[in-house]
């Protein structure tokens, strides 16, 4: 038997993650040492009171069955959690849901939310599940370009009135991922007339919520007034408390939305693990000391690699937030020729820029997840590879 994929699958690349993992193994098998700056995997781990209690509850014998969606107490700590940290207001029962992953639950709302043909208006660069959820609904992708010169901010009025009137949703992304990126408060606010105006549901990617540095405010799209009629907001504790293998994450927001993406997921899968939503609700509501200790590490290892980039004369731009580093990459090279050839010759791993879109061309992205001193060592490792082709970065 012969089987083939999906039209629609196929319309979809290899995951560039997959591709740089492999290329990595076969640098390893060539006896090359590694410094892996690909994936967004938090090396750091969960504060110790949230391991405790996933040991405690998992000791409970009576706790191994269906959850079959979040448990009321993880539904309040996450309105705990926004009330305490954003100053935004939740009713934990209609406006909050539990996802498994904020993946999870953006792989599955275009799919919820969208017809054959719909038009979404995704980020360029963006995340890849972005463009890859709309793919899967059937929908089609409008890339909003994100340009340095426009502070990385999508243009709204120079957007097709013939691609709005077919638009049902938009996606955005601050902190943004690949490009680190904030938005203001007059931005959102922007958005969220030009939402109303459209008939447009705003859908806000907050995962790097608490990896803002140098004292930027950090924003969420709920606390600015209107945000709950035209929008929802995705939020995970991979990276906020360490526990991105638990894949426990949540969305709040719009109640209409909540209902119909929860509607789809009541027909996927059955819940979370018991003891790892209780572990959850601990680490919302806790008293937060490990979020600024996190905060103060993630600052450190960002400055420590630009500095160390800087020394081979790669000046890249200080990120104002998140995990990576977003950077532009020597002329001469494409961004899968300069990452591949970084793993090869100089044992380093980054993530090809156009992985993000075709305007990430030109760039590539650098995760911080590894202790300062080694990052130290895979600018060090990049110094040469530079100065072995001969190439200089503007």
């Amino acid at each position: 038997m012969k089987l083939v994929a999906a039209e629609k699958l196929q319309k979809m690349t290899t995951s560039i993650f997959q591709e740089v993992a492999d290329r990595k193994q076969q640098a390893i098998r060539n006896g090359k040492d590694v410094i892996d700056l690909s994936v967004g995997s938090p090396d750091l781990p969960p504060p110790e009171f949230v391991v405790e209690t996933l040991i405690d509850f998992a000791k409970d014998k009576s706790k191994y069955g269906y959850t079959l969606k979040g448990i009321a107490e993880f539904h309040e700590a996450v309105s705990y959690f926004y009330r305490h940290r954003y100053g935004v207001n939740l009713n934990p029962e209609t406006e909050v849901l539990q996802l498994m992953g904020s993946q999870d639950g953006l792989a599955h709302l275009a799919t919820a939310i969208c017809n054959p043909g719909d038009y979404v208006l995704v980020p360029d660069p963006g995340y890849p599940i972005y463009e890859a959820s709309v793919t899967i609904a059937g929908g089609v992708v409008y890339p909003m370009a994100l340009l340095a010169e426009n502070h990385f901010l999508p243009q709204l009025d120079e957007i097709p009135l013939e691609v709005l009137e077919k638009t049902r949703m938009m996606i955005l992304s601050y902190p943004g991922n690949p490009v680190t990126a904030l938005a203001d408060q007059d931005f959102f606010e922007k958005v969220i007339r030009f939402a109303k105006q459209h008939n447009i549901l705003i859908v806000h990617d907050f995962a790097y919520s608490e990896l803002i540095f140098d004292g930027h405010p950090q924003i969420s799209f709920m606390s600015v007034p209107g945000a709950k009629e035209v929008g929802i907001e995705f939020n995970s504790l991979s990276k906020t408390f360490n526990m991105a293998g638990c894949r426990i994450g949540y969305v709040v927001g719009n109640e209409e939305a909540l209902k119909i993406l929860g509607a789809l997921k009541s027909h996927i899968d059955y819940g979370i693990f018991y003891p790892i939503q209780q572990a959850a609700v601990k680490a919302l509501t806790s008293d937060f000391t490990s979020l600024s200790n996190q905060l103060k590490e993630y600052e450190i290892r960002r400055d420590a690699l630009i500095a160390g980039l800087e020394k081979s004369g790669w000046s890249v731009p200080k990120s104002p937030a998140t995990m990576f580093v977003w950077a532009r990459i020597p002329e001469g090279w494409t961004s899968r020729q300069f990452s591949f050839e970084l793993i090869d010759q100089a044992g380093v791993a980054v993530i090809p820029g156009d992985a993000f879109g075709q305007l990430g061309e030109g760039y590539v992205r650098i995760a911080m997840v590894h202790p300062p001193e080694r990052l130290t060592e895979a600018a060090e490792r990049i110094h040469v590879f530079l100065k072995e082709h001969s190439y200089s970065v503007k």
